[in-house]
């Protein structure tokens, strides 16, 4: 029964199926102009703590730099600290990815937990996705310093979140928060979403 509701909720993940789109939405735009926001599809995310040194566990690099990201967005792993890193799978993979990720850890000290019901991922992509972004998050966000393939704690607004750069060539960033703050996110995005720049689509999956 509580499985069931968390499914349902990693699928809604801001509870409701369809948000209203702000005036100018639809409207034709070049790739990758303007500003897109939604919420990310259902996904499974697990929070590793991994002392001592390990290459990979289920396929995934547990030795790349501090603050970033590998893989595509199938599957994924933000490295956060020294012995901290964040996953992100298909739900469908869910199953998979934990047993293959403990089988590789086995003997070693660890702890994989399961937080797919604590995140919701916001998908912010655009030419202006950098400058919605700023109106709550004071990293600079310029190429430099945030380059694709960048994770990282911070905070958007008052809440607390883990901000990914996604490679490609156009201006894509994952906004990971917990479910409690995740309407809070949302709503903050949309306000700043007003003026930067036309908007391609807002409304939830």
């Amino acid at each position: 029964m509580l499985e069931a509701r968390y499914r349902t909720a990693r699928a809604l993940p801001l509870g409701r199926t369809d948000a209203p789109a702000p005036a100018g939405a639809g409207l034709p735009a070049p790739a990758g102009a303007g500003l897109l926001i939604r919420p990310a599809a259902a996904e499974a995310r697990f929070s590793l703590r991994l002392r001592g040194p390990l290459v990979a566990a289920a396929g995934l690099p547990l030795d790349r730099p501090i603050n970033t990201v590998s893989g595509d967005e199938t599957r994924w792993i933000a490295r956060l600290g020294p012995d901290e890193w964040l996953i992100g799978a298909a739900e469908t993979d869910a199953d998979i990815l934990a047993a293959a990720a403990i089988a590789d850890l086995a003997g070693r000290a660890h702890a994989l937990v399961d937080v797919s019901h604590r995140n919701v991922g916001i998908d912010v992509r655009g030419a202006a996705a950098a400058i919605a972004l700023n109106a709550g998050c004071p990293l600079d966000l310029g190429d430099a310093a945030f380059p694709a393939g960048s994770a990282t704690r911070t905070l958007f607004g008052k809440a607390e979140i883990v901000l990914i750069r996604r490679p490609g060539p156009v201006p894509a960033y994952r906004v990971e928060c917990w479910r409690s703050f995740a309407t809070y996110v949302y709503g903050l995005l949309q306000e700043a979403a007003f003026g930067v720049g036309p908007l391609e689509r807002a409304a939830a999956r």
